[in-house]
């Protein structure tokens, strides 16, 4: 009953701080000057965003595991496998990319792989979370071990691959499969 108690207060006391110090941060205009170098949750949020002004009523989703419009969410490793089958019998362009919700490099990039799906609308982009249970026997048959992860098929074969966060090299990677003719 007293370790219930001792949770429920730290949960309270959690919620309160988080109400008082992290909301004002986060709906300001000015992020970067408010931001205290000695916060880590602050850092972390400044060097993953993609834009200076993040609120929470923002459309912009933190989150990674939301789809963005273009995006294909894959949920299991019997979809994957059919994805996978019909991108390399029918030799289409594709772009799977592995991540994870709570990878901060993920954060960053998923806003740009989006917007990499709208530029060409011809290639299917397929988002994979690596979390999922149903799907860990497939992350070890491609030997995903870093996320983010994106692999890139043209007329239905592996291309090139990338592992990390690096915008220029994705731009240059989906350039030159995927330029428009």
């Amino acid at each position: 009953m007293v370790g219930t108690r001792n949770l429920i207060v730290r949960s309270l006391a959690l919620r309160h701080a988080i109400k008082n110090t992290v909301r004002p941060l986060l709906t300001n205009t000015n992020l970067h000057s408010r931001i205290s170098k000695s916060s880590l949750f602050a850092a972390t949020l400044a060097s993953s965003s993609y834009s200076s002004h993040l609120s929470f009523h923002h459309s912009r989703s933190l989150s990674s595991a939301s789809a963005s419009p273009g995006l294909i969410l894959v949920d299991s490793a019997e979809e994957f496998d059919k994805i996978l089958s019909k991108v390399q019998d029918d030799s289409l362009h594709a772009i799977f990319y592995f991540t994870a919700v709570w990878c901060g490099p993920c954060r960053f990039i998923s806003p740009i792989v989006g917007e990499l799906s709208k530029k060409y609308p011809n290639v299917a982009t397929y988002k994979i979370d690596i979390d999922q249970e149903a799907i860990q026997d497939t992350l070890s048959r491609l030997q995903i071990t870093s996320v983010p992860t994106l692999h890139f098929f043209q007329n239905g074969k592996k291309t090139d691959e990338l592992i990390g966060a690096d915008v220029a090299r994705l731009n240059h990677i989906t350039e030159k499969l995927f330029k428009k003719d």
